[in-house]
């Protein structure tokens, strides 16, 4: 039977997965962090770290909030700089975007549903 209380580090846990350490990624599936409800990332970020290409996400709805630092997110229409602790953006399925971290940064981005391929890059 699995743990009723899961508890850890987010950093260690997902560092193998890009900082996700909660979705339909993980294994045993029995694991409570093993769910297609949602993904969970803790992001850690030097400054200068960027994703330069668009990404999207088909089905998922994802919603990034600022820890640390300042971080910008690049959409289609517009641009958010994530400054203050709790600063946040939510973006629907659909919407591309890329990323930087003006200075050393932590950011949690909460993803959901958590589906297999959802997520792609799209080329220019």
């Amino acid at each position: 039977m699995p743990s009723e209380v899961i508890f850890g580090n987010a950093g260690a846990e997902g560092a193998s997965r890009g900082g996700w350490f909660a979705g339909h990624f993980m294994t045993p599936l029995d694991d409570a962090r093993s769910t297609s409800t949602l993904e969970v990332k803790w992001g850690v970020h030097s400054a200068g770290d960027c994703r330069t290409q668009w990404a999207v996400n088909a089905v998922a709805t994802t919603l990034s909030i600022l820890v640390k630092g300042r971080f910008r997110l690049q959409f289609p229409s517009q641009e958010i700089l994530l400054s203050r602790e709790g600063d946040y953006a939510l973006w629907l399925p659909g919407v591309p975007h890329y990323w930087s971290a003006l200075e050393d940064s932590a950011i949690v981005t909460v993803r959901w549903p958590s589906l297999p391929g959802d997520s792609s890059t799209i080329k220019n």
